[in-house]
This record gives structure tokens, C-alpha cells and sequence, in this order.
């Protein structure tokens, strides 16, 4: 039985790893401008950068039930199992939709194999995951050899992130109004990361220089077994500092590879423009 990956648009996974394995992408929605809008495809990143660099506050909301649905019964009805793995449930609730529309598949198609993860993830730490899995599903994976995988790179999926402006963060309710105003005024950088699907605040950095150099130190610290793993930075509107980043890691890591990827609509419409975020495992599966 052929498998298929299924993602939501909060993974940020490249358009063209999603064409090359024939990767399904939900799209979550974002309100701007009093319209509704599908990240990634009525809606880009930059348009919402823009908008936030001028003092718009766009919003995010799950994808729906009926658009997992629709991918699922399409794909079940090719006679594919399917697996989703989706954005961190206490994040948003995308993955509920994903839930509920199982359910709904599962009336019409008692007998369907459907597997919906919750990667505890988000941006491209969901993407990794599904790279992984799309990877071992192309080759002609079984399911379990899939879902073994898919929970390893759950379980052990590292992020280390920083936005440029604290304001972001205070207008998505991740800071107090003082925090921002006050890390605005010394230049304070923090530094987060996720924690059982949350986002938690990990060091507070004075000055940008010094926050990618942190960010390799914490890598080399908490990883392990570059060379045998892809590695992942996604930035907000901020393809310098992303490869700023890249070049640190490329002399003192050398990973198998490392994807650098603009964050999406639904993140960016949370972080801001100028985050940066870096994403790599703990263990490696052996």
C-alpha cells in the first residue's frame, strides 16, 4: 500500500520538497485587511511582513475539518494509508480539525488507514519530520518503519529561535507590554525555544551579533551526529542573517545538509519579520 504524507502550511516545508515527494499541504488561514486568506496560497509571507513592518496586526486561524477531509477521503480512496503530521496542538488547533476529519473519513471508509501525529513541532520542525517520513515513504517504506521514524524525529526535534523585535511577540500575547517595551530599549534578543509543543523562553541575549553565535553554541550542545542528519533555518523576511547562520554551522558542524527557508504566513504572523529559527535533532536514529 502506497503512503501518503500530509502536512498543514505551519510546517513552512519548500514548495519544491512538497512537488518532489508528492507531499498533501493544508493550508491554515490568515486575516488581513478584513479578508480571509490560505497561507502559501491566496496569501505570501512578504505581504505580511509588509503589513506587520507598518503596524498591521494580521491573525491566524486553524485550517479547517473539510479541508483535511477532502485530502483525506482523495487519498484513501486511491487506496493510500495516510499520515498527517501537523502543527503543535498547543499552538493551535489545526490539529483537532485533523482529528475531527478523520473521524468524519473513518464513517464513510470504516476500513482506511489514517494516522494523525502530533509533531509537538512547528515551522520547519514539522517539516523535518515530514521530510523524514516522505523520504522513507518514496522509497517504498512500510507504514510502521514510517510511523517509527515520524515519532523518533517527534520525540527528539530540537528549535532554537529568536525574533528581531519583541513587539511581535507582545501583540500575539507571548511577552508583557513592559517586556517588550524594556528588551526593545537595551536591544535584548531572546532566545526560545518548544517544549512539549510550547514555546518557551530560554536566554536573553544583548545585541543581534551575538545571538546567531549563541544559537550554534546551543546547537553544538544539545546535538549530536551532524554529519548523518539535514538540519533547518527558516527566517522571517531575513535571507541574510539565515545565511549568516549557515555559514557559522558550515565551519564548525558541517551537517549532511541544511535547508534555509522563508517562514510562511501563519508562524510569520506570530514571530515577525527578522526571526530566525534553526532546527536539528538531539539523537539520531540508529
Amino acid at each position: 500500500m502506497n503512503v501518503q504524507i500530509v502536512i498543514d502550511s505551519a510546517s513552512d516545508l519548500p514548495k519544491d520538497i512538497q512537488k518532489q515527494y508528492d507531499i498533501e499541504a493544508v493550508p491554515l488561514i490568515v486575516h488581513l485587511d478584513d479578508e480571509d486568506f490560505l497561507d502559501g496560497e491566496t496569501i505570501q509571507s512578504k505581504t505580511v511582513y509588509q503589513a506587520m513592518r507598518d503596524g498591521k496586526s494580521p491573525k491566524t486561524a486553524q485550517a479547517t475539518p473539510d479541508s483535511f477531509q477532502k485530502v483525506f477521503t482523495d487519498q484513501v480512496e486511491q487506496g493510500k494509508a495516510v499520515v498527517y503530521l501537523g502543527f503543535s496542538s498547543e499552538l493551535s488547533g489545526t490539529y483537532q480539525s485533523a482529528v475531527i476529519a478523520k473521524e468524519e473519513v473513518l464513517e464513510q471508509h470504516p476500513n482506511a488507514d489514517i494516522y494523525v501525529i502530533d509533531t509537538k513541532a512547528a515551522s520547519m520542525g514539522c517539516g523535518l519530520i515530514a521530510y523524514e517520513a516522505a523520504e522513507l515513504a518514496h522509497q517504498g517504506a512500510d507504514i510502521q518503519e514510517i510511523l517509527d521514524a515520524a515519532n523518533h524525529y517527534v520525540n527528539n526535534i530540537e528549535h532554537i529561535f529568536t525574533v528581531d523585535d519583541l513587539e511581535y511577540l507582545y501583540r500575539g500575547g507571548r511577552v508583557s507590554r513592559t517586556q517588550a517595551f524594556v528588551g526593545s530599549l537595551l536591544k535584548i534578543k531572546p532566545l526560545l525555544h518548544v517544549e512539549e509543543g510550547k514555546l518557551v523562553p530560554l536566554e536573553k541575549i544583548r545585541g543581534s551579533k551575538k545571538v546567531l553565535r549563541r544559537m550554534v553554541d546551543l546547537m553544538k550542545e544539545r546535538g549530536h551526529d551532524f554529519d548523518q542528519q539535514t538540519i533547518a533555518i527558516t527566517h522571517g523576511d531575513d535571507e541574510e542573517n539565515a545565511q549568516k547562520l549557515k555559514e557559522l554551522i558550515q565551519e564548525e558542524i558541517n551537517p549532511k545538509n541544511i535547508i534555509v527557508h522563508s517562514i510562511g504566513a501563519a508562524i510569520g504572523a506570530h514571530a515577525g519579520p527578522g526571526t530566525i529559527a534553526l532546527f536539528f535533532l538531539n539523537e539520531v536514529k540508529k
